[in-house]
C-alpha cells in the first residue's frame, strides 16, 4: 500500500511539473481561451467524483467520502469558472448595445 501511495504522489508531482512547463510556454494572447477550454474539460473530474462517490461501499471511511466530496466541489467550481471566463472573453468581441433614449 505504501508503494502504491508513493507512486501516485510521484505521478501527481510529475504531472504538476509537466503542466507548469506546458502552460508557461503559452503566449499571453492564447492563455485565456486555452485555459477556459481546459477548465471546461475538467468536467471529467466531476463525473469521476460522482462515480466514485456513488460506488463507495457502505463501510467506507469518512475521510474517503470527504475527499471525494471536496473533489466534486472543486471540479464543479472549475467547470463553472471556465465557462464564466469563456463568456467574459467572448463578450469582449460583441458590439456595444444601443441605449434607449
Amino acid at each position: 500500500m505504501y508503494n502504491e501511495l508513493l507512486a501516485n504522489v510521484a505521478i501527481l508531482v510529475l504531472a504538476g511539473f509537466v503542466g507548469f512547463a506546458v502552460i508557461s510556454k503559452v503566449p499571453n494572447t492564447l492563455h485565456t481561451p486555452l485555459m477556459s477550454g481546459t477548465n471546461a474539460i475538467h468536467g471529467i473530474v466531476v463525473l469521476g467524483a460522482l462515480v466514485v462517490l456513488g460506488s463507495l461501499p457502505a463501510d467506507a471511511s469518512w475521510g474517503v467520502r470527504v475527499i471525494t466530496f471536496v473533489a466534486l466541489i472543486f471540479g464543479t467550481l472549475n467547470v463553472v469558472g471556465g465557462f464564466l471566463v469563456t463568456d467574459r472573453m467572448l463578450g469582449m468581441f460583441k458590439g456595444k448595445k444601443e441605449t434607449a433614449k
